[in-house]
């Protein structure tokens, strides 16, 4: 059992106590976390609780697109007789969850690290507006997300096991499939982790995942293309009734501009100490002509309406103060170079961000599909920065809930005044 001072123990009482309070108040600052909650979950828990092989086929007419699998799992507590506020309260402690498995992550990489800093760093993610509000209003998202970092917890002990690899292979192939049935947009980083297993496992062990992988997404693909019961493009977004928010989308110059948007807007905090300057500058020199014709070719493809809803921190930023992109060309401008760079650095960060760029199939791309997911992966998942700069002063930690309060803040003007 690790050793937790008093001066821990009470910051961890104050945080959970603010998730309580949140909880208490009904706490919403992601805005449409209540309204999924009460429109898109209520209904369809309903009705699977009471019926729940007749609710799966007509699952699409609910408007409901997430996976079925978590709402069943939570249709089980309704269907005992316990409230809806009661499902919600389990849905949070489980949420929690995520904070010990982010942490565990932590210790698994920075093993010399001092232990305080790393949980300070995990216990951030009390202050992420996603998460309070996911963990508030039950939602897919957050279940997907837990078993997600699981199966990267898996992956740090196959990496670092000489022995035994095979075993932490299928455990962070179990975890990442549990998390693609949650959520599926998930399953595309089977692509990051096979191409491990591939390289460092026994032909005939790397073709049993494969095989085992297939007959495992056989269920899903008969539920969605076989029954036909797309649930992907079955809802509908406040400001997108007409469908067209909710449609699947290509627009390759939409995702990459508003992703890698989002991506520094959660790298602000803790970007100045992970990456090295001069080489940043450098790079930027030798690049700058490349990177400048690529951004121009993505903005003159770039459609991205507000009437999608969403499009992340700098797009809305630029529609209400401008009425236009300017602001968010600028900024995408500067996004859009700092993940050509960071995937210069390691193949497994161009990956990464290409996977988290592809995820993305709907037309409408929103702030909470990445937080606090860019966080987690850019300290466990990424390779080549400078986290040994990031650790090295405790006021770097002050910065990053600094900048999370200030999130805070925003999300609550944002409701307040702009809602």
């Amino acid at each position: 059992m690790e050793n937790v001072n008093f001066k821990e123990k009470i910051f961890l009482f104050l945080l959970y106590t603010s998730l309580l309070i949140g909880f208490y108040f009904e706490e919403n600052l992601n805005s449409g976390s209540y309204l999924d909650w009460v429109r898109a979950y209520n209904p369809v828990l309903k009705d699977l609780s009471k019926d729940l092989k007749n609710t799966l086929l007509e699952y699409e007419s609910y408007g409901q697109r997430h996976s079925p699998v978590y709402i069943i799992f939570l249709s089980f507590f309704l269907k005992l007789g316990l409230s809806f506020d009661f499902i919600r309260l389990i849905h949070l402690h489980i949420s929690l969850s995520l904070i010990l498995v982010f942490y565990s992550c932590l210790k698994l990489k920075f093993k010399d690290t001092n232990r305080i800093i790393l949980r300070i760093l995990a216990l951030s993610i009390f202050l992420s507006p996603t998460f309070r509000s996911l963990a508030i209003w039950p939602d897919s998202r957050m279940p997907g997300l837990i078993f997600f970092i699981l199966s990267i917890y898996f992956f740090l002990k196959f990496l670092l096991m000489t022995k035994n690899q095979n075993k932490f292979a299928w455990y962070t192939l179990f975890s990442l499939i549990i998390s693609s049935y949650i959520s599926p947009n998930f399953s595309l980083f089977f692509i990051f982790f096979i191409y491990h297993f591939f390289q460092k496992l026994r032909l005939q062990e790397f073709l049993s995942l494969i095989l085992f992988s297939f007959i495992a997404s056989i269920p899903m693909i008969y539920y969605v293309f076989f029954l036909d019961i797309n649930f992907i493009t079955a809802g509908k977004t406040p400001l997108g009734s007409d469908g067209i928010a909710t449609s699947l989308s290509f627009n390759i110059s939409n995702k990459i501009m508003i992703i890698s948007s989002i991506i520094l807007f959660h790298l602000i905090p803790v970007l100045y100490f992970l990456l090295d300057r001069k080489k940043l500058i450098s790079f930027f020199k030798k690049k700058i002509f490349f990177i400048l014709i690529s951004f121009l070719i993505l903005a003159y493809f770039f459609n991205y309406q507000l009437t999608f809803t969403g499009g992340g921190v700098f797009f809305q930023l630029s529609q209400i103060l401008l009425n236009n992109n300017l602001i968010f060309f600028i900024i995408s401008f500067f996004s859009f170079f700092i993940i050509i760079y960071l995937s210069s650095l390691h193949k497994d960060n161009f990956i990464l961000i290409f996977l988290l760029i592809l995820s993305n199939l709907q037309n409408t791309i929103y702030h909470k599909y990445y937080e606090p997911l860019i966080l987690i992966i850019i300290f466990i998942l990424f390779n080549n920065l400078d986290y040994k700069n990031f650790f090295s002063k405790k006021i770097n930690l002050i910065y990053l809930y600094g900048f999370s309060f200030f999130y805070v803040f925003l999300r609550v003007f944002k409701n307040i005044y702009l809602i």
